[in-house]
């Protein structure tokens, strides 16, 4: 789904009054980084009250070529400067990953210092620090310059804040960890009970990384009822490629690939999943595994990035190290045919959603940041019930 200023909750009722942007590829191009921004425009009040800021989507990317990338920066930094003269710009949470992403997000964040603008960086990368290290001094320098001008760096989990604070030198003061937050679900979860067909799901890019030819090769292994399962990849990537590959290893007659889907779309592919498969080499904390614990869906992943640090193998999830092809099919095969297993999986996963991943907990996270940060922050729907700080 993408949400631009005309359908953003509070653009229904627009008002004169301060305004904080959030800055990312507003498009499906920008991944779960996109989701999250999306997430806390849709997760803001519709009438925000006196005293609030209303959120707004920055694009700062587009979906097109390079070209067109670079006159999409260019109006973001346009706008900045409008907010600054007018008066009416509280601050910009700038989302930044990895590759491209860090040099346009740089320049939103000199200019932003330039201005005088106050602005917090939201590190989403699960490979920038990947980057980093082999990248040449200056490069390095640049980066640690950068990171240096936000007063707030807001980082995932554990892992990334040792990163940002041993590698880039953002003193630890400065550093917040928030965990990100997804909505509840809006399909019905499927009768267990009432359903023939096993159903197995992947959603992101279609990729090496993300283990997509791990999980086609587990799956022609041994051991599979082929009359009763279906496997789904729900995502866009060389499609064409890995549909040859499923129909080379046999498995074409059980294996289908949606392609890319919207948010609606894997709602209700989450809705019908008794597991979800994430086989990733690198990640930071996916937003598709906190989707499917908000599904009560089974979660078989490979513990990388943060995901060792929120999440317990056999407790609410269970582990695969990456390129484990036969691992991975016994992992998915024990969840498909032990339902007290399975189910055991399905209750702690929702339960841990309910206490840290809701969306909920996560804009109130945000709002707190925005507070602190520029004099003021959006109203979160339902924030009138107090949310305690989590600890990680």
């Amino acid at each position: 789904m993408t949400t631009n200023e005309s359908t953003s909750p509070a653009s229904a009722h627009t008002r004169d009054g301060s305004y904080i942007y959030i800055a990312c590829p507003w498009t499906p191009k920008g991944g779960g980084m996109f989701k999250v921004a999306d997430y806390l425009i849709q997760a803001q009040a519709f009438n925000p009250p006196a005293g609030t800021a209303e959120l707004r989507p920055l694009d700062t990317r587009g979906g097109a070529n390079a070209l067109y990338s670079s006159w999409v920066l260019a109006a973001a930094l346009g706008k900045i400067l409008r907010g600054k003269l007018n008066g009416l710009l509280a601050g910009v949470h700038v989302n930044m990953a990895e590759r491209l992403s860090f040099f346009r997000k740089a320049a939103v964040i000199v200019l932003c210092r330039a201005l005088g603008v106050p602005m917090v960086l939201h590190l989403h990368a699960a490979q920038l620090h990947h980057a980093y290290r082999v990248w040449p001094r200056p490069l390095k320098a640049l980066a640690r310059w950068v990171f240096s001008l936000p007063s707030c760096c807001v980082v995932l989990g554990s892992a990334a804040r040792r990163f940002v604070c041993e590698e880039l030198k953002v003193p630890a003061s400065r550093i917040e960890v928030v965990i990100n937050g997804v909505p509840e679900p809006t399909e019905p979860r499927r009768d267990a009970a009432a359903q023939d067909v096993q159903r197995i799901l992947f959603v992101g890019n279609l990729t090496e990384r993300k283990g997509v030819s791990d999980l086609l090769n587990a799956m022609a292994v041994p051991g599979f009822d082929p009359a009763r399962l279906e496997v789904t990849f729900a995502g866009g990537g060389d499609v064409g490629s890995y549909q040859e590959k499923a129909r080379q290893l046999g498995i074409d007659g059980f294996v289908r690939f949606a392609g890319w889907s919207d948010q609606q779309q894997v709602s209700r592919l989450m809705a019908r999943a008794d597991a979800l498969v994430l086989a990733s080499y690198d990640e930071g904390l996916p937003l598709v595994i906190l989707e499917a614990m908000a599904n009560s869906v089974a979660v078989v992943c490979s513990p990388v990035g943060e995901i060792p640090f929120v999440l317990t193998d056999g407790v609410n999830a269970c582990f695969v190290q990456p390129g484990d092809v036969a691992g991975l099919a016994a992992a998915l095969q024990r969840v498909l045919r032990e339902p007290a297993l399975r189910e055991s999986l399905e209750r702690n996963g929702r339960a841990l959603y309910d206490l840290q991943f809701s969306l909920r907990r996560f804009s109130a996270s945000i709002a707190r940041i925005h507070s602190r940060h520029f004099g003021i922050a959006g109203q979160p729907l339902e924030s009138s019930t107090p949310i305690e700080e989590a600890s990680f």
